[in-house]
């Protein structure tokens, strides 16, 4: 009567985080981004980009503190966007 029905090995938070598989510094990579990895990659470089010009003209306003904040919120979606891509990169090829 209560026997569960449907998959055993995506119980609960781990499971689903560990769905898909995948190993090191990728487990750290939402599940749902990672099963769209070319897509994340290239959202975060292109938000990376709109918040780098935000930056830019902060600092031709002289707002240096907006600035800085614009600056390094673009710095960390560059760096996570390229890192997207290259995980997508050395991935085999699905069948």
């Amino acid at each position: 009567m209560n026997a569960s029905k449907g998959n055993h090995g995506s119980s609960g938070l781990r499971g689903w985080w560990a769905d898909p598989p995948r190993s090191g510094m990728r487990r750290l990579i939402n599940p749902w981004e990672y099963r769209h990895l070319h897509a994340f990659g290239i959202t975060r470089i292109a938000g990376g980009s709109i918040s780098a010009a935000a930056g830019f003209i902060c600092l031709g306003y002289g707002v240096t503190d907006w600035a800085a904040f614009f600056l390094v919120i673009a710095a960390l979606n560059l760096a996570g966007g390229t890192w997207f891509l290259s995980v997508a990169r050395s991935e085999p090829a699905q069948t």
